[in-house]
């Protein structure tokens, strides 16, 4: 029988409500010249790839994006490149500078079974009449490139999963102890597993919370309660950061640190006032370590090791 969990409040930069921040402590302004910078890069790959930074050198943002990287990991979990201009370029070059900007961060992984790197999502955005989900992708940092935003809506609603945590264990500390446990979801194949919505590994908190992957018939009467807790402390007052992005922002978080609420049910762009996002899904070098039950999810959960994504339909795993 394990051991009952050692139930510890979070500490550091991590650990954030909304209300308590401002634009200054997640938006990282650029100028002009980064998007001139890469489309030099983009002509030079020639419809390439980049295998890495030294593929697709990048002057000027380079050190942005390494800032971008530290604050991932050891600052608030979440970053907004604002000001960069792409709307010169067409689709296919649009898709191709995310992946250089990723290129400067880890590794690309794939979105579906075909080995596709670039996922392009379309709908209303928050603010529309539809209930809202937690949603965690295999990765270990997630970018979105907004195109075209919608004249109303077109919000992220983030909140941090430390001080969700720490709200627990003032609040509900059986609930907490719950939530630290496995409790039952389902893998991208449907197959059962255990996943904890938080954990420690190697002395790094983890927060993985994916409620569209639970498998809800399977959940017990606790965990469901536990659940009911944690949607409670999400939805008190000041504790959510509700962003609008704007055409040309790229929001990068840390999914392991930082919760993203979607509208669940998001459809096709039906006209020009939809929302248009590019995703990007990225294993980076500097990466925590994770629970080894996350490896049903991301296939190895060393710190550090390339890890995540879609399995590919040859049977290798992404990352």
């Amino acid at each position: 029988m394990n051991p009952p969990p050692r139930l510890v409040p979070q500490a550091g930069p991590s650990v954030w409500t909304g209300a308590a921040l401002t634009p200054a402590d997640w938006m990282v302004p650029v100028g002009a010249e980064a998007a001139t910078e890469l489309e030099a890069v983009l002509v030079a790959l020639a419809g390439r790839i980049p295998a890495g930074p030294g593929d697709a050198a990048l002057p000027a943002l380079a050190p942005v994006l390494r800032s971008v990287a530290e604050r991932l990991e050891h600052g608030r979990g979440f970053v907004l490149l604002r000001g960069l201009d792409l709307g010169r370029l067409d689709g296919p070059a649009t898709e191709a500078a995310l992946l250089v900007l990723g290129a400067h961060l880890g590794t690309a992984l794939p979105q579906d079974a075909v080995g596709m790197l670039v996922g392009r999502l379309a709908g209303p955005g928050a603010g529309v009449d539809a209930p809202v989900r937690f949603h965690a992708d295999p990765a270990d940092c997630v970018a979105l490139l907004c195109l075209q935003q919608s004249s109303a809506g077109g919000r992220v609603t983030l909140f941090s999963a430390a001080a969700l945590h720490n709200a627990l264990l003032k609040s509900d500390r059986t609930a907490l102890a719950t939530l630290h446990g496995g409790l039952p979801h389902r893998n991208g194949s449907g197959e059962p597993l255990h996943l904890p919505v938080f954990s420690t590994t190697s002395g790094s908190f983890v927060g993985r919370y994916d409620r569209d992957a639970m498998l809800d018939d399977a959940l017990e009467d606790a965990q469901q309660a536990a659940l009911a807790a944690l949607d409670a402390a999400a939805a008190l007052p000041g504790q959510a950061l509700s962003l609008a992005l704007h055409a040309g922002d790229i929001l990068f978080l840390n999914p392991q640190l930082v919760w993203k609420q979607v509208v669940a049910g998001e459809a096709p762009a039906t006209d020009e006032a939809s929302r248009e996002l590019l995703r990007l899904w990225l294993s980076m070098p500097g990466s925590r370590a994770l629970p080894e039950s996350f490896g049903a999810v991301f296939g190895t959960t060393a710190a550090g090791a390339p890890r995540g994504g879609v399995p590919l339909a040859n049977g290798l795993v992404g990352g």
